[in-house]
């Protein structure tokens, strides 16, 4: 496990009170699916630390794990700060490489073009270094289609017609997977029609 000791302090409720969406911080590694004791992770606050209500705070990890804590509570692992004077010396947690979860659109995508990318990509990292660990191979038809997402409605039924929001067009339907659609809202697939202008020109 590739650890790093940092010198820090841990901040007290009102400290993290005062604590923006942009200061690092670190919050404890222990989550449900690793126990990692003792050891830390850097992240940043999901929203403005005076925006939290009843002491409880969410900070989301440089590995997208969301965790929550009482910075007041002296039996939680607490929120710190790094600080070159801090009175306490952390163990903070490295990160071994990153994962990409790529959607590529590879032409003819026979078994020859698929060998030829994995190879370039070791030529590129180093032998042995790039690793597959999940292979999702999905054919795609030849059609484009423009990706929308609309207001998901509430209250009664035909009350007001739902919102629209463009998010891409002329792509591929399998695209609307690795879109993150925002909340109250949700993907809509339809066939694209590019859009004709009859203004009269001169």
């Amino acid at each position: 496990m590739n650890t790093e000791k940092i010198a820090a302090r841990r901040l007290s409720l009102e400290e993290v009170t005062k604590l923006s969406v942009k200061d690092r911080l670190f919050v404890s590694a222990d989550t449900a699916e690793l126990k990692l004791p003792d050891c830390y992770v850097p992240a940043f606050l999901t929203k403005s630390g005076e925006d939290f209500e009843g002491g409880s705070i969410t900070a989301r990890t440089v590995f997208q794990e969301e965790v929550s804590c009482l910075p007041g509570d002296e039996n939680e692992a607490g929120i710190y700060l790094a600080d070159e004077n801090g009175s306490e010396t952390i163990e903070v947690l490295q990160s071994a490489g990153v994962v990409l979860d790529l959607a590529l659109f590879v032409p003819g995508g026979d078994k020859g073009s698929l060998t030829a990318l994995y190879a370039a990509a070791r030529q590129a990292f180093g032998a042995d270094i790039v690793q597959i660990w999940r292979q999702g191979l999905k054919e795609v038809p030849d059609v484009k289609v423009d990706i929308l997402e609309e207001q998901i409605p509430r209250g009664r039924k035909g009350s007001d017609s739902p919102k629209r929001d463009r998010r891409a067009i002329d792509t591929y339907p399998t695209r609307a997977d690795f879109i993150e659609f925002s909340a109250g809202w949700k993907p809509v697939v339809e066939i694209h029609r590019p859009i004709v202008d009859d203004t009269p020109t001169i």
